[in-house]
């Protein structure tokens, strides 16, 4: 058997509300309550497991690669909730997609503060 990924803690400031972010912007469906945590199951079976840890906690990065028609949804809920993106994780092309070596890609921050980078490539 590979050696596989299947989950991930992520933690929150209100582990509900940074789950239900995450499934409707991607498209996902709907987080689960799953003992401590709220589950986000990705496509690839991989799920993010969020917890409210009751402690501050680290900005992480999460990158999720996605297909063009997929991009194309994600980045029209992004425009019509009003959210900042850029096109780097530095923050310096703000409202702009990155589309070096063939693919589009940008960041914004989830509810929690983490940063969310979506991309059609790697």
């Amino acid at each position: 058997m590979p050696i596989q990924l299947s989950r991930i803690v992520v933690f929150a400031r209100d582990k509900r509300e940074s789950a239900r972010f995450l499934a409707d912007l991607l498209g996902l469906d709907e987080p689960k309550s799953v003992g401590a945590f709220t589950a986000v199951r990705l496509g690839d079976g991989v799920t993010l497991h969020y917890a409210q840890p009751g402690a501050d906690f680290p900005r992480q990065r999460y990158t999720f690669l996605v297909g063009d028609a997929d991009f194309d949804s994600i980045f029209a809920r992004i425009r019509e909730w009003g959210l900042p993106y850029w096109a780097d994780p530095y923050r310096r092309r703000m409202g702009e997609l990155d589309t070096q070596g063939g693919g589009r890609r940008l960041y914004l921050d989830d509810p929690s503060g983490h940063g969310l980078e979506i991309t059609t490539r790697l």
